[in-house]
């Protein structure tokens, strides 16, 4: 369908820099600007919805509510993964919200649920996944994403390893509850407005950097080229994408032009979506903030156990998309 956007890309590409419609590098640039104006008004419009919407659980609510169901494990895992989705979380407030559970009695496997699930099922992944790829493919994100939070928070959990958390925290005093003040709607709507435009300003260039790598690949890599290495028939690539993708940073933001047109050159979508699993639920700055609170050992079972999840959901998105 012919878009307003695309217009505007197609004039830019072709009547302004001359470009050749059928140059590889006319395609990159026309695929470049289309999707930065598209990705980022997308971005515009579901970071702000959210954030509205997610105003009304901030992550002290999430503390709360976890806390009054620590005793109740295997919902509060469920719970914790829930909550994830819809609690304010990046790589810098991994440590604070550790804390925050460890101090309010929350076992440590259900708060490894919800550090697990927060940045990598979180509502700009669910709303460009729709945007990009469907409602069928989102759904499966969502859903698997939450079933490997929660199993790999059960299996930390029953691991026991509460010894390897940095004794410090435990001698931390629990700060005194502060009653949550009332927001009225005109500041929910202001707040909403600023936080969306300090998100974007710190994820403008990771988003820039996806979308560049995405038009390369538009325009010089043909449609199906990378069938060979990364399609269904080899064993071997969703544990590649895995390895590959847990020493990147980025966000879902960033990752899914990426993800878009490695789907576009032959790489299976669960190998694709295990790729970009892997960059946002196990990035490296998260890990640099966790080793203060974490011992290496469990540090590194954190990561082995969600990276196994990550490898068996892209074989199980391979089979059945």
């Amino acid at each position: 369908m012919f878009t307003p956007v695309q217009f505007f890309a197609d004039f830019l590409t072709y009547s302004v820099f001359y470009l050749s419609k059928t140059s590889r590098l006319g395609s990159a640039v026309n695929f470049f600007i289309f999707d930065s104006i598209k990705i980022f008004i997308l971005l515009l419009l579901i970071i702000y919805t959210i954030t509205f919407i997610r105003s009304f659980f901030p992550p002290e609510k999430t503390r709360k509510i976890l806390a009054q169901n620590k005793g109740k494990t295997f919902v509060g895992h469920i719970l914790a993964a829930l909550l994830g989705i819809v609690t304010p979380f990046c790589s810098c407030s991994a440590v604070p919200l550790f804390i925050g559970f460890v101090e309010a009695g929350i076992p440590l496997g259900v708060t490894f649920s919800f550090l697990i699930a927060a940045p990598m099922v979180n509502e700009v992944a669910l709303g460009l996944l729709y945007a990009l790829f469907g409602i069928k493919i989102a759904i499966l994100y969502v859903v698997t994403g939450e079933i490997i939070a929660i199993v790999s928070g059960i299996i930390i959990g029953k691991l026991k390893m509460e010894k390897h958390v940095e004794g410090y925290v435990y001698e931390l005093q629990a700060a005194a509850d502060l009653e949550q003040q009332k927001i009225t709607l005109q500041a929910r709507l202001l707040d909403s407005w600023r936080f969306t435009f300090d998100l974007l300003k710190r994820i403008w260039l990771y988003v820039i950097i996806g979308i560049a790598i995405g038009g390369f690949m538009h325009g010089w890599i043909p449609a199906g080229a990378l069938a060979q290495y990364a399609g269904k028939n080899n064993p071997f690539a969703v544990i590649v994408a895995v390895i590959i993708g847990v020493p990147l940073y980025s966000n879902a933001a960033g990752v899914l032009p990426l993800v878009g047109e490695l789907t576009k050159a032959g790489v299976a979508t669960g190998t694709a979506l295990a790729f970009m699993m892997a960059v946002t639920g196990l990035s490296l700055p998260e890990g640099i903030l966790l080793r203060k609170v974490l011992k290496p050992k469990l540090l590194a079972t954190f990561y082995v156990i969600v990276a196994v999840g990550i490898v068996l959901t892209g074989y199980l998105f391979n089979f059945i998309l």
